[in-house]
């Protein structure tokens, strides 16, 4: 069966002479990851805590896709010696590092009042301490040669995980920082999420998950069945988020996300912007309010460029977590939207519902000011 990166409509050579660093990728989604990274023509360097999945990891894969282009280095993304020895290693086997995967992770499961601060300790030392040595390793050769990609991973939080989702969220706040930083650097920072992913560490979890929830494994992953992908979908989502880094650039997204973003449906996210076919009527009045929203949106991209500089953060960055996109891009999108509608061609359906749910938002804030005017 063919790969699913090889499904994706992307060439093989998307990320040749790229080198790339997965963190955890001795098995499941970080070996998938570095798998589809190699297809896509990337040099990738496992790094990897357990030597035995890592170096079973690189054999694999360099019968697969050669030994040129793939190494493995034993890492403790916790200790910064150990994290110092990967730069070295990877910048002396292919000269550079244009992008980093912060895959490895541990997961601690329990109650807060009852987990123990051990392993709340173990926790933020792979899944907060880790991606932050990483950063301080690996960003200073990027941020010089003004190219790089720097990725967290989220997950989505619920009872009994917080020893584990608290550290995976602050990923996510480390990712939005590192993307005010990086601003005009030409290093991209964001943040993504496997979903469920039914993977050996995963199904450890769930095991001891389900019951504080009171119900079966069975039924917790019948239940979240809509979520789940397979470890080789979430790690083809994790290699082309890398290829479309530019587009999500500051954003928290899904590996469903990423590989929508290759055009191809997993079946479990939102309406992926097929054309529609409209008639004259319609057309004439989608037409003019495209042109009003674009008009609105030009003059607040306007107004906040006049905006000091926390405030204009601030603004730009809510806008882009409710819209999905920056300002820029939905202009460009809505142009193309107007475009096709002028020319009567079919239409290109941008995800207008996270755009409305941005103004949504705004009229619920200005109901707040109004009752305090009031």
């Amino acid at each position: 069966m063919p790969l699913v990166i090889a499904q994706l409509g992307l060439s093989p050579d998307s990320l040749r002479g790229e080198t790339v660093v997965v963190t955890g990728a001795g098995g499941g989604i970080g070996y998938e990851a570095a798998r589809s990274l190699l297809w896509l023509g990337a040099n990738v360097v496992l790094a990897e805590i357990n030597t035995t999945t890592g170096a079973r990891a690189e054999r694999s894969l360099a019968g697969e896709f050669g030994p040129e282009r793939v190494c493995f280095v034993g890492t403790d993304v916790g200790d910064e010696a150990s994290v110092g020895n990967l730069y070295q290693k990877a910048v002396a086997r292919f000269g550079k590092v244009d992008a980093v995967i912060n895959n490895a992770t541990i997961a601690a499961l329990g109650a807060v009042k009852d987990l123990p601060i051990e392993e709340w300790d173990a926790s933020y030392r792979v899944n907060l301490r880790g991606p932050v040595l990483m950063a301080r390793a690996f960003l200073p050769g990027m941020i010089d040669r003004r190219h790089g990609v720097f990725v967290c991973v989220s997950s989505t939080g619920t009872a009994y995980l917080g020893g584990y989702e608290t550290f995976k969220a602050a990923q996510a706040h480390l990712a939005n920082t590192l993307d005010a930083e990086l601003e005009d650097t030409g290093v991209l920072a964001f943040t993504i999420g496997p979903g469920l992913v039914p993977t050996e560490t995963a199904s450890r979890a769930v095991g001891q998950l389900a019951p504080l929830l009171g119900m079966s494994v069975d039924a917790f992953f019948a239940q979240n069945k809509n979520a789940m992908l397979t470890a080789e979908e979430a790690g083809a989502g994790f290699a082309a988020s890398i290829v479309f880094a530019s587009r999500f650039k500051g954003l928290e997204i899904s590996s469903l996300a990423a590989l929508k973003a290759a055009k191809i449906d997993y079946g479990a996210a939102e309406a992926t912007g097929d054309g529609t076919a409209i008639d004259a009527g319609r057309r004439e009045q989608a037409r003019g309010a495209c042109a009003q929203v674009r008009n609105t949106l030009q003059q607040q991209a306007a107004d906040w460029r006049r905006r000091s500089l926390f405030e204009r953060q601030w603004v730009i960055r809510d806008f882009k977590k409710a819209a999905g996109m920056s300002a820029e891009e939905w202009l460009d999108a809505l142009a193309q939207l107007n475009s096709a509608l002028d020319d009567q061609r079919e239409v290109p359906c941008p995800p207008l519902a996270k755009l409305a749910g941005y103004y949504e938002h705004l009229a619920e804030l200005a109901k707040g000011y109004e009752c305090e005017l009031k």
